[in-house]
């Protein structure tokens, strides 16, 4: 499976309890979290997430934070094997895609994962690794 997937932005305070209140309004909304990235600075933490209901997510996340931000991104499935990751960025290379961002999971009990990808162009990058 690989698409073009709507990703939120939250800023959030860097500080204890953000993330849980976050997380917690999503739950009670019954929207999952599919895949999620963050990253702190010293006064804020950018969430990044990818989840099943966009939609309804941003709603919530808009009444509870400052700012949202809706990207697209390639949300992909990939062998969870050495190497796997190389051969995409390889892939990319050859067809002069850049990489903005990329954040992906995988447990040693399972045989796929998951990859978040944004590029400079979504579309070749679809067609790059179709």
């Amino acid at each position: 499976m690989m698409k073009i997937e709507p990703q939120l932005a939250v800023f959030l305070d860097n500080r204890p309890g953000m993330l849980a209140k976050t997380c917690q309004e999503l739950a009670k909304a019954k929207i999952n979290i599919l895949a999620l990235s963050v990253l702190d600075t010293i006064d804020h933490a950018v969430v990044r997430m990818v989840v099943d209901k966009p939609k309804e997510a941003e709603q919530i996340l808009t009444r509870q934070h400052a700012v949202v931000q809706r990207r697209d991104v390639i949300f992909m499935d990939v062998p969870n094997a050495v190497g796997a990751l190389a051969s995409i960025a390889e892939r990319l290379t050859q067809a002069g895609i850049n990489v903005e961002y990329a954040y992906c999971t995988g447990s040693p009990a399972q045989s796929g994962g998951a990859l978040v990808l944004r590029t400079n162009d979504l579309e070749a990058t679809i067609n790059a690794l179709s």
